[in-house]
């Protein structure tokens, strides 16, 4: 009986391996998907949908406490959140969502997708979902449209942090000067390209399996033209200066999170957010060592911990 249960599971884990190994080879979304999924989980996130405007967005919802809405950056998703978000949903009700036109959200074709008209995007957002008052956290591209947001809604916004927020005005570094020439880095076809996209933004290499890479950059093929128009709007003054013109607006306690070491964000923009919040009840600033741009993913613990002093001291 034993020799027998023992060959069972010997067929059985042949059968899974061969499985797993068909979809890493020749369907490797599967897997992506299923560790996505996996994760969410783990963060006690539940998918939802809601028709808000002019887009059907895809967020993630769970946790219990304050409300807290977490917005990604350019050219990335929701799931960005989720190693931050599995340490704050113990204390926190999170809202994540895919911001319009990215992640699972939907894309008007030839729509505008600039700082401002994502930030009205995301006050129907708020306003279908009847949320009150809540903590806004932006990070990018993301942080901007945040920032625009709470200059307008200042009625939602009980505490506002950027990190690592596109909007405001920094020492030009490399990245600035390449985009203002018209150079998009987020754009590629091949393994190269990806990795050369995420040096810029992470401290570290990603160590994915290649074939997960592949399925990313069949993803970027796919959006290549809504990346190139939006990015190009985005080098609008108006644009990366969206944050910098309302500082003097923002009348609620202000987080601004850095990455010390931040090569697509200079970390002077943290002291432009400083000296230009005249009118904030509250300021504070917080750096972290060894990430680059991607806090939430290369530090998730610190990032955590600092967004939690925030909103438990406000």
């Amino acid at each position: 009986m034993l020799l027998r249960r023992l060959k069972f599971l010997g067929w059985l884990a042949a059968l899974l391996a061969i499985v797993l190994g068909g979809s890493y080879l020749f369907a490797p979304q599967w897997l992506l998907r299923a560790n996505v999924t996996r994760e969410a989980m783990a963060a006690h996130l539940d998918k939802h949908s809601v028709q808000a405007g002019d887009t059907h967005w895809v967020y993630y919802e769970g946790g219990q406490g304050p409300t807290i809405v977490l917005l990604h950056g350019f050219a990335a998703d929701k799931n960005v959140w989720l190693k931050t978000a599995k340490l704050l949903t113990p204390h926190f009700h999170l809202i994540i969502p895919d911001l319009p036109g990215w992640g699972d959200s939907s894309r008007v074709p030839d729509a505008s997708y600039n700082i401002d008209a994502q930030a009205g995007r995301l006050d129907a957002f708020v306003q279908t979902l009847r949320l009150q008052r809540f903590l806004l956290v932006g990070h990018s591209v993301g942080g901007a449209i945040a920032g625009v947001y709470a200059s307008e809604h200042p009625e939602h916004v009980a505490g506002l942090a950027l990190l690592d927020s596109f909007g405001l005005k920094g020492r030009q570094n490399a990245f600035d000067s390449d985009a203002l020439a018209g150079k998009n880095p987020f754009v590629y076809d091949d393994r190269a390209g990806f990795e050369s996209a995420t040096s810029l933004a992470f401290e570290k290499p990603l160590d994915l399996p290649a074939r997960f890479v592949d399925v990313l950059v069949k993803h970027n093929q796919r959006d290549h033209t809504f990346i190139e128009r939006t990015f190009a709007e985005l080098r609008e003054p108006g644009q990366y200066l969206s944050v910098q013109n309302r500082l003097g607006q923002l009348s609620m306690p202000v987080l601004g999170l850095w990455c010390h070491d931040d090569r697509i964000v200079d970390i002077s923009a943290l002291d432009s957010l400083r000296n230009g919040l005249t009118s904030a009840s509250a300021i504070s600033t917080s750096t972290i060592n060894g990430c680059n741009h991607m806090p939430m993913l290369e530090k998730p613990e610190q990032t955590a911990q600092i967004l939690t002093g925030f909103a438990l001291s406000h």
